[in-house]
């Protein structure tokens, strides 16, 4: 955890987190893209882990996990992977997928070998604060993991300062109560809410996720938090333009406005 950490003391604005799958497009791109992304400016990386059944995600996302799957990757080759990869990049590396993966690889075993091969932090969306907080903050914490819980524009103030509380490392802000990958812009009744989370003082830093997909939209995020995550808009760039690191530059360098 100590890198989310030392990034968000280093930096609190424009605070850049992509997520892409692993595997995805090839089975053993996950640490390739990673790097190309550090190269070219992203400051957080997320990598998701495929799953058969991804609820919360939208179809750009669950096909490439589909696809990933489909290239043999598997939880035990991710752990592989991340391990040959940690040496090579200062970025705090996060894992997100859903609970059901941790408990078919084994809750402690899960947690033990994120720590020894390099994983930051975890995001399970489908992970009740109230579960963790009973019987799984313990081992979050004595393997020195960060954990990410998502809030929405229906999530109650004091349940916000609850997650808060339980949330170590960056609080996710959903953009919009709906599946990855749908929204298009930012409304004027998100701001009014990424204003509410903002003035309420919390204790982490928050980053702005779902529908962010462009530099306009990045901006906007930026305005009310400390940056923001693109998923969606990352993936539909690697299946266009492949994994060439000279494509992930320009990609970053348009979000960022800097190209």
């Amino acid at each position: 955890m100590q890198r989310i950490e030392e990034l968000f003391r280093r930096k609190q604005q424009r605070v850049l987190s992509i997520y892409y799958t692993a595997g995805y497009p090839g089975l053993s791109d996950t640490a390739p893209i990673a790097l190309a992304l550090e190269k070219a400016g992203a400051d957080l990386i997320e990598i998701g882990m495929p799953y058969s059944d991804p609820l919360a995600d939208g179809p750009t996302i669950q096909q490439s996990g589909q696809q990933a799957l489909a290239n043999g990757m598997t939880l035990a080759l991710l752990f592989d992977q991340i391990s040959g990869l940690r040496p090579q990049t200062r970025l705090p590396l996060v894992l997100m997928g859903y609970f059901n993966q941790v408990m078919q690889f084994g809750e402690a075993d899960f947690f033990r070998t994120c720590r020894e091969v390099g994983v930051d932090g975890l995001i399970l969306p489908d992970l009740p604060v109230d579960e963790y907080e009973r019987h799984y903050r313990k081992l979050v914490e004595e393997n020195d993991l960060g954990i990410s819980f998502l809030i929405t524009p229906q999530t109650a103030p004091e349940r916000i300062r609850r997650i808060d509380a339980l949330t170590r490392g960056f609080l996710y802000v959903v953009a919009d109560y709906s599946i990855t990958g749908t929204s298009a812009g930012i409304s004027g009744n998100q701001i009014e809410y990424f204003r509410r989370i903002r003035d309420m003082d919390l204790k982490n830093p928050q980053l702005i996720g779902f529908g962010i997909a462009d530099h306009s939209s990045f901006d906007q995020a930026c305005e009310y938090a400390a940056g923001a995550i693109v998923g969606s808009a990352f993936i539909r760039a690697l299946a266009a333009d492949g994994v060439l690191p000279s494509q992930i530059d320009r990609f970053i360098k348009n979000l960022r406005s800097e190209g």
